[in-house]
């Protein structure tokens, strides 16, 4: 990944994916944007990270060189443009699009709102589309290496009835990666989508942890480290001959055993 520039949103919190995400891709040598929007967080019951965005960005290494951020509400349509546009002015291109970022939404059928639905698609779904439109526009096809790696979850393998708006949204993502894929792919651009299945990433109760554990059978949680193992091979050289894949890198969750 050396002299690669990636864009890495949702790196708001240490114990988050997108943390680890840009952690792997500074340690493989590449040069991330790493995108955080706080306040997201903020009204979220895990909370922000208690160090701030500044404590996060510290513990990758500090910004400079080859760590830059930028904060961006992905409710606003202009904000993908925008986040594209920086890692440019940053480091002069952009190889690698990681969309990790997620609106996290409960709700049942009986308690769905249009507000909701409206919000989690335009942060979840929309922003990714769009990202993925601002990253092909200012990519250089001369570089190597054009990734995009999107984030879906396991709603196409077990119902999430009571997080309607999220599962809905992350199954656009799901939908969408083979026909981005098709788009991309003539131009030397791969596109995959990441399942991750179950990540400790600190907003579990101890029950849920415990019941989640049990149907593990390495009997542990995925950890963001595991997760950002698989997006730094999608995004390397290794990995050029795989596109338009919903990969589920679960560990052999067993959903029955819930």
């Amino acid at each position: 990944m050396a002299g690669r520039v990636a864009i890495v949103t949702g790196v708001s919190r240490r114990q988050g994916i997108g943390f680890a995400v840009a952690r792997e891709l500074l340690a493989a040598g590449a040069r991330v944007l790493a995108h955080s929007w706080t306040p997201a967080d903020a009204e979220q019951p895990w909370g922000a990270d208690p160090a701030g965005i500044e404590g996060v960005l510290e513990e990758l290494g500090g910004l400079g060189p080859r760590l830059a951020h930028v904060a961006a509400d992905f409710a606003d349509p202009d904000a993908p443009a925008r986040v594209v546009r920086r890692a440019v002015e940053e480091f002069g291109a952009v190889d690698v699009l990681v969309a990790n970022h997620a609106r996290s939404s409960l709700g049942t059928l009986s308690e769905v709102t249009a507000e909701e639905l409206d919000l989690t698609w335009a942060v979840n779904a929309r922003a990714s589309v769009l990202l993925a439109q601002a990253f092909a526009a200012a990519h250089d096809d001369g570089r190597p290496g054009g990734r995009v790696v999107l984030f879906t979850s396991g709603q196409h393998l077990a119902p999430m009835s009571g997080e309607l708006p999220y599962a809905i949204s992350k199954g656009a993502i799901h939908q969408m990666t083979l026909s981005l894929s098709d788009a991309l792919i003539d131009r030397g651009i791969t596109v995959n989508a990441v399942n991750p299945g179950p990540v400790d990433t600190g907003y579990a109760d101890d029950e849920l942890r415990r019941r989640v554990a049990q149907a593990m059978p390495a009997g542990r949680w995925g950890r963001p480290e595991d997760v950002a193992r698989l997006v730094r091979w999608l995004a390397s050289d290794d990995a050029a001959w795989i596109t338009g894949q919903v990969i589920d890198s679960e560990g052999g969750f067993r959903r029955w055993a819930m």
